[in-house]
């Protein structure tokens, strides 16, 4: 049965993935608060993304571009123009909606609010873009804007890159970072909200190879999700219509995932044409195009961007993971994480918390698998407590140091999926744990 989004959030507080922002003060809506797990797991995915993308790739190199930019730079990128939505007002509870808001009423002609039947006003443009000051005085000469997407900071670097790291097209520039759009209907946990966090590439080839490429990391992209244990029948590609295109793509495709609200999009793969380099030329007078020795030519380089939210990635992953069993009458909830997303590997638990001579022996062996894993230590309470709080963080393996391993100096290993056990020697407990952890199949 598909899990709910409520099951999620109220996981996701009881174990510490995700708090309300500002809960105290009665939370800021649509702001989200990643805690002690759920940072891990965050961690965990950017790791996973880098490495896959970066480092087991020959034709990729990173970056981190910093938040603020030259405003012109958002005007050679079309966002200070093309970055709105149309907007309406209710005149009686002053919520906003967009003006396509399909929960809009339509009354004779008149628009009415769907929260209260009230009159809207008509449609103005709003910037998605947030607005400060940089500097003491607060003018227009002054302003500036957080970044709405990590893209811009990679093309204006594209001949840095290109130049320091000796590259040859076709090559790739990745970057992590955040993010910011004043949404008008932020919502569905962390799903849309005004501040995320991105993990995307920018990808310069030769014209007329742009249509292979832009296929291929659709493929590329897709195969990630599964590798990581998202289950195939979850996950689909949308190619966009021409009316939905942005301003500067030739083609766009969502790789879209079935969350608990319905198929929605998990991450963009565009061809952005050459459109991003030939507008920074054109507003900055830089020369931003590619000379390729071997042919003789000069070009602008077309450019694929597949474009991931970090925080999409992490709210698919756990409902992906997510699974209720019965197991002797009581249920049990378990997320079965991929290993290299678990926010913890390994605990360790001491069958009686009331023996220090068992605890202690917990302790030590918890201390010397810190070096390798992130490892927890539980003495909270009782062994079957202990086992469901990790069944329920993703923890693929629990130690557990009884009575008996003071004499042999053994300790029972617990699978999460299998729930099956080894008994095994102390000593031979890391190469157990780093060949399992790290197998191919987990």
């Amino acid at each position: 049965m598909p899990v709910s989004l409520d099951t999620i959030v109220s996981l996701c507080k009881r174990r510490g993935f995700i708090f309300q922002n500002s809960e105290v003060y009665g939370g800021l809506a649509n702001t989200w608060d990643y805690g002690s797990i759920g940072v891990e797991l965050k961690k965990n995915i950017k790791e996973a993304w880098w490495r896959a993308m970066v480092y087991e790739r020959d034709d990729m190199e990173g970056l981190d571009s910093a938040i603020f930019n030259h405003p012109r730079v958002w005007e050679a990128s079309g966002h200070v123009e093309s970055f709105v939505d149309p907007l309406v007002d209710c005149k009686g509870c002053k919520k906003r909606f967009r003006a396509d808001d399909p929960s809009i009423v339509s009354d004779g002609g008149a628009k009415k609010c769907p929260e209260c039947g009230g009159m809207l006003t008509e449609p103005r443009k709003f910037n998605l873009m947030f607005r400060t000051f940089m500097g003491p005085v607060e003018s227009d000469s002054n302003v500036i804007f957080l970044r709405p997407e990590t893209a811009q900071g990679i093309f204006v670097n594209f001949v840095n890159i290109l130049t320091t790291m000796r590259r040859k097209i076709p090559f790739g520039i990745a970057q992590i970072g955040k993010a910011f759009r004043n949404e008008i209907t932020p919502g569905n946990f962390i799903f849309r909200t005004r501040e995320f966090e991105q993990m995307e590439i920018e990808f310069f080839v030769k014209p007329g190879t742009d249509r292979e490429w832009y296929e291929r990391w659709i493929n590329e992209r897709q195969d990630w999700y599964l590798k990581l244990g998202i289950r195939k029948e979850n996950l689909r590609v949308r190619e966009h219509p021409k009316e939905e295109l942005a301003h500067y793509a030739i083609s766009c495709s969502d790789i879209e995932y079935l969350f608990p609200m319905g198929w929605a999009e998990l991450e963009g793969v565009a061809n952005r044409g050459d459109y991003d380099l030939k507008r920074h030329s054109q507003f900055s007078g830089r020369d931003l195009s590619y000379y390729d020795d071997a042919t003789k030519e000069r070009y602008i380089p077309y450019v694929i961007e597949p474009s991931a939210g970090a925080d999409r990635a992490a709210l698919a992953f756990l409902v992906d993971a997510y699974r209720e069993e019965k197991v002797k009458g009581e249920k049990r909830v378990v997320l079965g994480l991929h290993n290299s997303l678990a926010p913890i590997k390994v605990a360790v638990l001491p069958l009686l918390k009331n023996r220090p001579e068992i605890v202690s022996m917990a302790s030590e062996i918890a201390k010397d698998l810190k070096g390798l894993f992130a490892t927890d230590m539980d003495d909270s309470g009782s062994i079957g407590r202990l086992y469901r709080r990790q069944d329920e963080i993703g923890t693929p393996y629990c130690v557990t140091v009884d009575v008996q391993s003071l004499q042999d100096k053994a300790v029972t290993i617990r699978d999460r999926d299998t729930m099956l056990q080894d008994r095994i020697n102390a000593t031979e407990l890391k190469n157990y744990l780093l060949k399992k952890l790290f197998s191919a199949h987990k």
